[in-house]
């Protein structure tokens, strides 16, 4: 491990685009896969091998096959329980906004009330465990359309818990425009929820244009494409609305053809505010830690730099203002 590495791996973070399902890795549906034999290997070198990213379609397989893991609330506490895990002990991640997609959930069979039981027991004990604080953000699957929008907002409404911060938007977005979902992100917003959809990803910039004016976007997801408009980028840096980058994501859906193509400089150098984020780490190869190494060279920071940039996610996040002042102290003693 270099001593770039090495300081990254001990710096205090927090993430704020990082999805559920997405966060399983070989060894978490290792546990799953032996809960329910038959559909996917349990064997970890064999489940290793499949989640060898290979390209985006491959990313897909293995998602569906870890959602078609998750039967029962105890499979999701699991899955909640042992994410967190693998984020405290090996990222040092201290907060997170783990983005989750309880339509496909309850599609499966378990109901509403026992995801939000499964998720919040093991946000309880994961802060008592680990020392990671873990905050929710319900998002539409966009692909299923009105009847998941009305179905997301009512689990983020009508079965609420305290630790729902934010309402997204996820999935594909080509064929999914935002303005269909304008009245659901106004009630969630109306609800006190925060608005944090995907857009610009795999579309242009009048994705994010709609993500700001109809959907009340307080952080992209992505945005990648906001580097093409010159009056977008003023605007982002203007208001301040931060972009949730994930540089090997964007590789891997191929919404950007090269790290020596990112936008993320170009970002930076408009003034616009980033965080950087894995996405769905084990399914693309990466990990948060990775993701700031990444940064690190397409920006080239240093210690401080890259202090900094743990500094802005905490600052963007949703995270209560005593949890805020304690991550960002950490980072302090990390570079003091």
């Amino acid at each position: 491990m270099t001593v770039a590495e090495s300081f990254i791996a001990a710096l205090p973070k927090a993430e704020l685009h990082v999805h559920h399902v997405g966060s399983a890795s070989a060894r978490i549906v290792a546990e799953l896969a032996e809960r329910h034999p038959g559909t996917v290997p349990s064997d970890l070198e064999e489940l290793k091998a499949f989640f060898a990213f290979r390209d985006f379609a491959h990313f897909v397989e293995v998602y569906l096959a870890v959602v078609g893991l998750i039967r029962t609330g105890e499979d999701v506490r699991l899955l909640t329980y042992e994410v967190a895990r693998e984020m405290a002990e090996g990222q040092r991640i201290r907060y997170a906004e783990l983005t989750c997609t309880p339509y496909t959930s309850v599609l499966a069979g378990v109901p509403i009330e026992a995801y939000t039981e499964a998720i919040e027991d093991a946000r309880v004990a994961a802060e008592r465990d680990f020392g990671l604080v873990l905050r929710w953000i319900y998002d539409i699957p966009g692909e299923s359309g009105l009847p998941a929008a009305d179905a997301t907002l009512g689990y983020a409404l009508d079965h609420r818990v305290d630790a729902l911060v934010g309402f997204g938007l996820g999935g594909p977005e080509i064929g999914v425009p935002r303005p269909q979902f304008e009245p659901h992100f106004a009630k969630a917003r109306a609800a006190g929820l925060h608005s944090v959809p995907h857009a610009g990803e795999t579309t242009g910039p009048e994705t994010v244009w709609d993500a700001l004016r109809l959907l009340g976007a307080e952080r992209i997801g992505h945005g990648t494409s906001s580097a093409r408009d010159p009056e977008l980028l003023e605007h982002l840096a203007a208001s301040g609305v931060p972009l949730e980058v994930c540089p090997s994501s964007n590789i891997a859906t191929r919404a950007v053809t090269s790290l020596a193509e990112h936008p993320l400089r170009t970002f930076v150098e408009a003034g616009v505010t980033v965080t950087i984020n894995s996405d769905d780490p084990p399914m693309f190869g990466t990990s948060l830690n990775q993701e700031y190494a990444v940064a690190a060279e397409l920006l080239d920071l240093d210690e401080a730099g890259l202090a900094d940039l743990a500094r802005a996610g905490v600052q963007a996040s949703f995270a209560p203002d005593d949890v805020r002042q304690r991550v960002l102290a950490e980072i302090d003693s990390a570079v003091s």
